[in-house]
Order: C-alpha cells, then structure tokens, then sequence
C-alpha cells in the first residue's frame, strides 16, 4: 500500500517534470527561430554608445564622414551606398517624412486630398525644407499603408532604424483641430508600426511629449533645443540609457557644445540644407 502511494504521488510530478522539459525545448527552439521573412526582430537601437552622428539629405554623399551615425533619404539614397557604409560598420537610420507629405515624393499621389492640410513653412513653423503640406494624422488608416511602404523601402535598403520626421503637427498651423492626444496616438502608432518591420524607432523634436513618449523610441533627434533653451527636458532619453542626437544651425559650436556635452548629447552644427558639411561637438 505504502509503495502504492508513493507511486500515486510520483505519478503527477514526473508527468509534470515532463511537461515542463518539453515547454522548456520548445521555448529553446522557438528562441533560435527567425520570424517570417528571414530577418531577426529588431533589438533597441543602436547597440551601444553613440559618439557622432552625420544628417545628410542634400548633395553628393560623403561617405568618409567621421560619424557613426548616418541619417539619410531612402528616396534618394542608393541601397548600395547604404550596404558600404554598413560594411563599414556604420550606422544606418532612415529619414521619413510622416506628418506631411511633400510634392516631389513619388508615392505623395497616395494621399487623397482629404488628409492634405495646411502648407509647412507657415508661423509658427521655421523649417520649410521640406515643403509639403500637414497630414490629418487622425486618418490612421489612410495613412498607415503609405507609411508601412516607406519603412519597408527603409528596409529593404539596409536601414537599421527610422527618424520620422514632422511628428508635432499637433503644434503647428496644420489646418486640422490636431490635438495634443491625437499627437500621442499617432506617434505611438508609428513607434508600433516601426517596430513590427523589424526596425528602431527615433522620436524627432515633439519636445513637450518627450516624458510620455521617451519608453515607446530607442533615440531622439533634436534640432535647436539650445537656441529655444529647452535641451534639459530631452534629459528622460539620457536617463534611460537612449542616444539623443542634436543639431543646432544658427549658432557657433562654442554656444552649446559645453551644455549639450555635459549633458550626454552627441551634438553637432550643421547647414539647414543638410548638406555634408558639419562641425562636430568634441567627444
């Protein structure tokens, strides 16, 4: 009786110790699998400290850049220029425009005319670049496919992680009621979206939704936080460990690089054309 009972309780546990060793392979196997499509899922962008960073979107490339760090246009970047610099253990983010859609982008006919806003480069917006009009971002599915396609294009260059760009429309003369919880929504969704195409997302400017957004990103990218004194309150990235990537274009390096340094900025002047040209903050 008593070997049978001792039987009894073993029975369980050894069914149990089984199952867990099979969920345990399982799990093993499933660790070593690649998702569809035959690319790993991202990890947190970059892999490490980030020392300097390069933003070109006009003129030749220069690929002999001091940076670790490019920033490039998908549209016109050359995947083969991407795959050297990747060879050479460079960086790759990719620049898109989200919260505008510009003229002389070749799928900008993709954006029916009732998302089309506002033109850029009205007050209070002194970045006008890029030309365009504001996006009703509120029509997520009307522009999620757009977007998805762009950062796919992204990927399929080699592109490691994504700079969208215009994510603050919400603060601007869009020629929508954007409010800051559609700006919040949206910015997730993108940050979402990214991820599921096995890329990194970076969160540009938006500076006021830094606090509520800095878990969702991996890096931020900043323009002119010292000439509007607002560069402390990019301080969450810092503080969890994540790359903020700076730009000023009006002022000497001798203005800002001390702060911006001192606060574990990788900071840089740089033309508004975003031409090769830089001048570095020293490491």
């Amino acid at each position: 009786m008593s070997g049978g009972n001792v039987g009894h309780r073993n029975g369980p546990r050894t069914a149990t110790a089984i199952v867990g060793l099979a969920v345990l392979a399982l799990l093993g196997a499933l660790a070593g699998c690649r998702i569809p499509g035959g690319r790993a899922p991202a990890t947190p962008w970059p892999h490490g400290p980030v020392s300097s960073w390069q933003w070109q979107l006009s003129g030749e490339l220069d690929p002999e850049a001091e940076a670790r760090v490019f920033v490039l246009d998908p549209f016109t970047t050359p995947a083969e220029d991407v795959r050297r610099l990747a060879g050479r253990d460079r960086r790759l983010v990719c620049y898109v425009e989200v919260g505008t859609a510009r003229p002389d982008r070749p799928d900008v006919a993709r954006f029916p005319a009732p998302v089309l806003g506002a033109a850029t480069g009205v007050p209070p917006t002194d970045d006008d670049r890029n030309g365009g009009r504001w996006l009703d971002i509120r029509q997520w599915s009307v522009i999620e496919p757009i977007l998805a396609d762009r950062f796919r294009l992204c990927r399929g260059k080699g592109f490691e992680a994504v700079m969208p760009a215009h994510m603050d429309g919400y603060a601007h003369r869009s020629g929508f009621p954007l409010t800051f919880d559609d700006q919040l929504v949206f910015n997730r969704r993108l940050a979402g979206l990214i991820r599921s195409l096995h890329l990194s997302p970076g969160l540009t400017n938006d500076v006021d939704q830094v606090m509520a957004l800095q878990p969702e990103f991996d890096f931020v990218v900043n323009e002119g936080c010292s000439r509007r004194r607002e560069c402390a309150r990019l301080l969450p990235f810092v503080e969890a460990g994540k790359p903020v990537l700076h730009v000023e274009y009006d002022q000497p390096t001798s203005t800002f690089c001390v702060e911006t340094v001192g606060y574990g900025f990788v900071s840089m002047r740089k033309n508004r054309i975003l031409d090769a040209w830089r001048d570095p903050c020293p490491d």
